[in-house]
C-alpha cells in the first residue's frame, strides 16, 4: 500500500471518528466531496499546506505523516491459510518506463504495480515533460514533443537507482546532459562503472561527480560490448541504447534476468528485433525511427512470489501462490525442497504477456532442516540477489546450522542481524556471510526497518512468525516495492494493521 493511501484512510478514519460526513468535511476544506473521495481513496496528492489545513479540522496534527513515518503493528505466531496471487514486477516496471522514452508514440503499460518505486519514476518522467495517466491499473504514456531535462525533479530521481536506465534512451535526443546521482536501497558501495564501460562502447561518455552524472554523445553507433559485469541494469541500459542505433549491437555477458526478458519483449513490440533472449548474449538489430502506438502487459514479480513462499515456510502456513513465474524460481524452489519444504505445483499457464511461463504452487505444513552447503546467490539462472534475504527467516525454523553467503553488496548482511531483535539466533561472520541456528521460538519486537527493501521484507516475515504484538517502523522501504501488502496479508489470515507516530 502506498503512503498516499494509508494517508487518505487516515483521513477518512480521523473523519468518520468526528462524525463528519465528506460532504460537511468537503465545504471546511472548501473542496467538493469528489476531491475528498479521491483524496480518502489515496487517488490525490496533498501537498504539506493541505495537510496542516486538513489537520487543523481534524484536529490531529496530519503533517507528522508527511515524513515516512507509517507503521504496522503486527500479532504473531498464527498460522496463515488462502490464497494470494503475485503482483506483476516492481524491476520491469522500472525499465518498461525508461523504455517507454525511445516511442515517439504512445506506450500503454498493462497492469502496472502502483507502489512508491514507480511513482518516483513517475515523478521525474512528468518533471521532463511526459505525461503519464493512470487508467485503473495501468500506465498510458505519452512524450512530448521536446523534453526538457531542465525541469527534472531531482528530489525524486535521487530516491531510485533506477534513475540510470535513463540514459540509454536520452543519449537519442541529446548530446549533452546531466542527472542526478542514484539513490534506493543503501547497500553499501554500489558502482556504476559497468554502465561507463558498456555505454563507452557505443559513443557515451559519462563523467560522475558526488552528486551528479555529466553525459555527453561522441557519436553513437552500433559496437561489440562486453559487460564488465552480468547485472541487470547495465544490461537494460546497454539495450535501450542499443535500440536505436542502425546495425547490429552484441550485448556479452549479458544479464537474463526477468526483467530484462519484460524489456527485450517490449522491444520487439516496438520493432526493434532482439536475438538471444534467456541467454548471455544479446544480439539488437536498431531501428533509428520508433514511433507506434503500443500495449504491453507487465510480467509477473518472482521476487514477490518468493516473499509469499518464505512467509509460509516460515510460519508454517499452508497458501496458494498464484501466478508465479516459474523459470526464475526453479532452483529457488529446489533448495526449499531439500530443506524439507513441502509443496505442489498446480497449474501451468502463460502471463498475460504470453511469453512468461507461471504456476500456482501450494504449500504445506513442514518440518524444516539446515541445508549442509551454503546458499548463495548467482546471476540468473542463479538463486536470484533479491530472493537470497527470503532464505534468512526461512532458516530460523530449519533444524541445523544454516550459512548464508550475501556476496554481492558490503552491508546487505549486516541489516540481517536486525532479526536477531525478534530473538533469531545468527551470527555475522563477516559482513558478507552469516551463519542461523535454528529452530528458534521468534518473539514479538519493535524494530525500525532499515534503509534497504529486501532487509526490511524479511523482518516483516519474521514479526509474522513471531509470537506476542511486534511494531515495524518506517516501512516506506517496503512500500516501495511492495503493493497493498497489508490488505494482502489479512486475507491470508495475519493480524496485522497500518498505524502511524500518532498510535493511530
Amino acid at each position: 500500500m502506498t503512503t498516499q493511501k494509508m494517508i487518505g484512510q487516515l483521513i477518512s478514519r480521523l473523519r468518520e471518528q468526528k462524525g463528519l460526513t465528506q460532504a460537511q468535511f468537503a465545504r471546511s476544506l472548501k473542496t467538493s466531496q469528489s476531491a475528498v473521495a479521491r483524496m480518502e481513496n489515496g487517488l490525490q496528492n496533498l501537498s504539506t499546506e493541505m495537510l496542516e489545513k486538513i489537520g487543523d479540522i481534524l484536529k490531529k496534527p496530519l503533517i507528522a505523516l508527511a515524513g515516512d513515518s507509517v507503521n504496522l503493528r503486527i500479532e504473531g505466531g498464527h498460522k496463515l491459510s488462502g490464497r494470494v496471487a503475485t503482483n506483476t514486477s516492481k524491476n520491469a516496471a522500472m525499465g518498461l518506463l525508461a523504455a517507454s522514452l525511445l516511442n515517439a508514440g504512445q506506450t500503454t503499460l498493462k497492469n502496472v504495480p502502483r507502489i512508491e518505486e514507480v511513482n518516483r519514476m513517475l515523478e521525474v518522467l512528468s518533471s521532463i515533460g511526459v505525461r503519464a495517466e493512470w487508467q485503473g491499473q495501468d500506465l498510458k504514456i505519452t512524450p512530448p514533443k521536446k523534453f526538457n531535462l531542465k525541469n527534472l525533479n531531482a528530489e525524486a530521481a535521487v530516491k531510485t537507482r533506477s534513475i540510470l536506465m535513463l540514459i540509454g534512451p536520452l543519449v537519442h535526443l541529446f548530446r549533452h546532459f546531466k542527472l542526478p546521482v542514484a539513490g534506493g536501497c543503501k547497500l553499501g558501495a554500489r558502482t556504476i562503472r559497468p554502465h561507463l564501460y558498456a555505454l563507452e562502447k557505443l559513443g557515451v561518455n559519462i563523467q560522475t561527480s558526488h552528486d551528479q552524472y555529466d553525459i555527453s554523445v561522441q557519436g553513437l553507433a552500433s559496437a561489440e560490448v562486453v559487460l564488465y559485469e552480468t547485472g541487470d541494469t547495465v544490461t537494460e541500459n546497454a539495450l535501450l541504447a542499443a535500440a536505436k542505433l542502425p546495425g547490429r549491437t552484441v550485448i556479452k555477458y549479458a544479464s537474463s534476468n526477468y526483467m530484462v526478458q519484460d524489456v527485450c519483449f517490449f522491444l520487439e513490440k516496438l520493432g526493434v528485433r532482439v536475438e538471444g533472449l534467456g541467454t548471455s548474449t544479446l544480439v539488437v538489430h536498431g531501428k533509428p525511427e520508433i514511433k507506434a502506438d503500443v500495449e504491453y502487459y507487465l510480467s509477473e514479480d518472482p521476487i514477490e512470489s518468493m516473499l509469499f513462499l518464505s512467509i509460509a515456510a516460515t510460519t508454517n502456513s499452508s497458501i496458494t501462490i498464484e501466478r508465479c513465474p516459474i523459470d526464475f524460481l526453479e532452483l529457488e524452489l529446489l533448495k526449499l525442497e531439500k530443506m524439507g519444504l513441502k509443496f505442489q505445483i498446480q497449474k501451468h499457464y502463460k502471463a498475460r504477456n504470453g511469453r512468461t511461463n507461471l504456476v500456482d504452487i501450494k504449500t504445506l505444513p513442514s518440518k524444516l532442516t539446515a541445508l549442509e552447503e551454503k546458499i548463495h546467490p548467482l546471476p540468473y539462472p542463479g538463486i536470484n540477489i533479491d530472493n537470497l534475504p527470503f532464505f534468512v527467516p526461512i532458516a530460523t525454523q530449519a533444524e541445523g546450522s544454516t550459512l548464508i553467503h550475501d556476496w554481492v553488496y558490503e552491508n546487505r548482511a549486516i541489516y540481517y542481524l536486525e532479526l536477531s531483535k525478534l530473538r533469531a539466533n545468527i551470527i555475522l561472520a563477516d559482513p558478507h556471510r552469516v551463519y542461523i541456528e535454528g529452530p528458534t521460538e521468534l518473539r514479538a519486537a519493535e524494530v525500525i526497518c532499515p534503509p534497504a527493501l529486501r532487509p526490511a521484507a524479511i523482518i516483516l516475515i519474521g514479526m509474522l512468525a513471531a509470537k506476542g504484538t511486534s511494531v515495524l517502523r518506517n516501512v516506506y522501504s517496503i512500500s516501495r516495492g511492495y503493493e497493498d501488502l497489508v490488505n494482502r496479508l489479512k486475507k491470508l489470515g495475519a493480524k496485522i494493521e497500518i498505524i502511524n507516530s500518532l498510535g493511530i
